[in-house]
């Protein structure tokens, strides 16, 4: 299916949903985190997108702009089509609803981001650190996270600043 087809196939399915301006190799829908599941659903059970197989989720720190975009990579193996699904939190208030009831796996990758970034997943069945301690304090990909074990980047011979 060619790209402008999907995207109007997917805004058809929810129209909340909006293609990303963001460039890539890869078609990507935007859709605001109260609808996740208005979208993901569909993306996997309509026969005519059949995204059956959460291959990767991530998340993004833009410090700056006081948010995280989450990233879903989906595949249908049925139909052979790659699709990212973004989604924006802000990170004082980072809470999405999991998405494991439609793909096992986002059990885990969901695990992850919480354990690295802090995201919180809406009834995820155990959403508890996965890589660190129980007892961790912080999380360490985002972007504004230090500790007293940091090592402090190297600083350039030119300028003396940090690479």
């Amino acid at each position: 299916m060619e790209q402008e087809q999907l995207f109007d196939l997917i805004t058809t399915l929810v129209p909340d949903a909006k293609p990303s301006d963001k460039p890539s190799d890869t078609p990507a829908i935007e859709v605001a985190a109260e609808k996740l599941l208005l979208l993901m659903q569909p993306l996997k059970e309509d026969e005519r997108l059949a995204f059956d197989m959460l291959m990767f989720h991530t998340a993004i720190d833009w410090v700056q702009e006081e948010i995280f975009e989450l990233v879903y990579h989906l595949f249908s193996t049925r139909h052979l089509q790659k699709l990212r699904v973004l989604v924006t939190v802000p990170r004082n208030n980072p809470v999405v609803p999991t998405v494991s009831a439609i793909w096992q796996i986002a059990e885990w990758h969901e695990r992850e981001v919480y354990d690295l970034f802090g995201v919180l997943y809406d009834n995820h069945p155990d959403l508890r650190r996965l890589l660190l301690e129980d007892d961790w304090q912080g999380f360490p990909l985002r972007k504004d996270y230090q500790d007293d074990f940091m090592i402090a980047p190297p600083k350039s011979p030119a300028t003396g600043t940090a690479k």
